[in-house]
């Protein structure tokens, strides 16, 4: 095996690992995030004490996650990382600018409903979307 197939080889389970333990972490943060938000109604009635535990290990699986992503990253090549960070960067920059512009609309009454955090989840989610692919494409 030549040195450059064997660090192809390398990349490719380093990636592989990356991605499973970031795939582990945010399936984790899930199952705890569901936890801190409907057990508290459906199975201890609101119990401070356990409320307060369920949120606090939802935000370290939270922290574990973000070092999981930001490892992910780092094993990527340099042009991947380039993309995944671009898409990041727009996919901030829009929730910020579009939710604080959905917050105000409710604040100067152009609306009559109270903003909701999901929709500027959703409207960012999107931006990060189509700004992968259409980076995928600009470097192909």
């Amino acid at each position: 095996m030549s040195k450059q197939e064997c660090e192809q080889n390398s990349y490719q389970s380093k990636n592989s690992a990356n991605t499973v333990n970031l795939r582990n972490w945010t399936i984790a943060w899930v199952i705890t995030m569901a936890i801190a938000s409907f057990a508290p109604r459906v199975i201890w009635d609101f119990n401070t004490a356990l409320t307060i535990i369920a949120v606090l290990i939802n935000l370290a699986v939270g922290i574990k996650m973000l070092l999981a992503n930001r490892n992910y990253l780092r094993g990527l090549d340099e042009m991947q990382q380039k993309i995944l960070l671009e898409a990041m960067a727009l996919a901030l920059g829009v929730g910020l600018v579009a939710g604080l512009s959905y917050e105000l609309l409710e604040d100067i009454k152009l609306i009559t409903y109270q903003p909701e955090i999901p929709h500027v989840i959703y409207l960012m989610v999107i931006t990060y979307i189509v700004a992968v692919i259409s980076g995928h494409r600009k470097y192909q």
